[in-house]
């Protein structure tokens, strides 16, 4: 069975946003944090955890993804204002 997918955003120390995807956003973050995660946020953490949404899959998790990148930083920001990570999500 495949675990379940989600699309992620971070707000990087410098304030610049990163999206991605996982199906395990508790080591992702630690990656990201550590260093060992993306080239983009490697130098630019701490990260924050600030919009997380659940797929049902890859496939889904992938466009999602996509289809956030295309959007402007203000875009970004509506989206995060629209459904922020609650403290209890953070990790």
């Amino acid at each position: 069975m495949e675990k379940q997918s989600c699309v992620y955003i971070l707000e990087c120390r410098d304030g610049s946003l990163y999206t991605g995807w996982t199906t395990d956003i508790e080591n992702r973050l630690s990656a990201h944090n550590s260093g060992a995660g993306a080239k983009y946020t490697r130098g630019r953490g701490p990260v924050k955890l600030v919009y997380i949404e659940y797929l049902p899959d890859r496939s889904a998790a992938l466009r999602r993804e996509a289809s956030i990148k295309k959007l402007s930083r203000e875009k970004k920001l509506l989206l995060i204002a629209s459904n922020p990570v609650q403290e209890n999500q953070r990790l």
